[in-house]
């Protein structure tokens, strides 16, 4: 495992998004904890989760607790893993994902994902969403406040833009290290989000990062004329015996030195083949090829 550095921490080069083993078609138990541990035993030590995974109308913190267990039942060290968790979404029952960043609301949740995960302070907690009725200073200043009381050791945004991310940086200083953006061969949307990170200094955690790339093997007339760009992905695969979630995680981390992309995984042996791209090495011809794939893809999908 290759590593790079979040908020002045080591940490695995690629990390863990967590969600799949508490949302809908999520394994049972058994397998979720096996996911986990495979993840450690492949020396991922950054797992991302939040106080919302869970089923529709369900008790809010399924995947905290989860994550917590998993820690605790795991034969080998765990000093060397950050848990990374977000406060301020929710998932009602009948209802989409709703978003509140209220101050209050999101210092309660901190203190309840706390108790879930059964520690002193969290390693790492973001703010989910920004609520687009609540001031962002609003709520930045409540992860100031966690910060100033020793209840989180690091803050992160998510699902923000470039203004956002100089707002927080403003407010929180060096104690922002990470933003976690959707981001992938398919979807470049938060290109200038992962510059601006790069230029601060911060922690780029791409979610969704192997978007578009399973459905680029299909054939025939099922394959949209974007997905057949991403075909490069499933060629350069084949050509090193590798999975093509590998190239394309393997792509992620050229984009720049601060991204750490977070793959979910529902089985151990998913999460064990995405932790294997830190340590694939493209060269300059597959890298050529690969961003003229996905720059034709991006263009074609619009």
């Amino acid at each position: 495992m290759r590593y790079r550095t979040l908020g002045g921490l080591r940490v695995s080069a690629i990390g863990l998004g967590a969600m799949p083993l508490s949302i809908e078609g999520r394994p049972d138990e058994a397998r979720a904890l096996a996911t986990v541990h495979a993840a450690l035993d492949a020396g991922v030590t950054l797992l991302d989760t939040a106080d919302s995974y869970h089923l529709p109308g369900a008790e809010p913190g399924h995947n905290e607790r989860l994550v917590a267990h998993a820690l605790a039942t795991y034969g080998g060290t765990t000093e060397e893993v950050l848990v990374a968790t977000k406060g301020g979404r929710g998932r009602p029952a009948g209802e989409d994902w709703t978003v509140n960043g209220e101050p209050g609301r999101l210092k309660a949740a901190a203190e309840a994902s706390l108790k879930r995960l059964g520690v002193d302070a969290i390693g790492l907690y973001q703010l989910h969403k920004p609520d687009p009725a609540v001031p962002f200073e609003d709520s930045v200043g409540a992860l100031l406040d966690l910060l100033d009381e020793g209840k989180i050791r690091l803050a992160g945004i998510s699902n923000t833009d470039a203004d956002q991310i100089r707002r927080a940086h403003a407010i929180l200083g060096d104690r922002l290290v990470s933003v976690q953006n959707r981001y992938s061969a398919a979807v470049g949307d938060s290109e200038p989000e992962l510059r601006l990170c790069a230029e601060l200094g911060l922690a780029f955690l791409p979610w969704s990062p192997l978007g578009g790339i399973a459905r680029s093997a299909l054939d025939g007339p099922s394959r949209t004329e974007g997905e057949h760009c991403f075909a490069a992905f499933h060629e350069i695969g084949r050509e090193r015996g590798v999975s093509p979630q590998q190239v394309c995680l393997s792509w992620l981390l050229t984009r720049s030195p601060t991204v750490i992309p977070i793959p979910g995984a529902s089985r151990p042996t998913t999460i064990q083949d995405s932790a294997a791209a830190a340590d694939l090495a493209l060269d300059e011809e597959e890298l050529t090829r690969l961003e003229e794939a996905v720059q034709r893809g991006r263009a074609v999908r619009g």
